[in-house]
């Protein structure tokens, strides 16, 4: 059984329009828990597959990829990429322009 935080994170991910990204703690305080951005983190890794997860739209806290080189990283990019997200030559991305505002 799910829990109501776990629940509403999973609403808030499926909800993450095209184009957009959620920060790991943005998407936490959105679902009930300011603090659970390393929950957030579990969850994806954990529930992804099973539900359907449009994971590669939640980024740290600074716009980047939490991802390593070679263990997702050139995925998520390349799939944010596709969705028309544009990277820095920092390779990070604008928050002030993709960060998902209405969830």
């Amino acid at each position: 059984m799910l829990t109501r935080f776990t629940r509403k994170a999973l609403n808030i991910i499926h909800n993450i329009p095209e184009g957009k990204v959620l920060t790991y703690g943005r998407t936490a305080f959105l679902a009930g828990k300011p603090n659970g951005a390393r929950q957030i983190s579990r969850l994806l890794h954990s529930m992804s597959k099973k539900h359907n997860l449009p994971w590669h739209r939640i980024v740290n806290s600074k716009g980047k990829i939490s991802l390593k080189p070679s263990q997702g990283y050139e995925l998520q990019k390349a799939l944010l990429e596709s969705e028309g997200i544009k990277f820095s030559k920092h390779d990070t991305i604008d928050l002030k322009y993709y960060l998902a505002s209405d969830l």
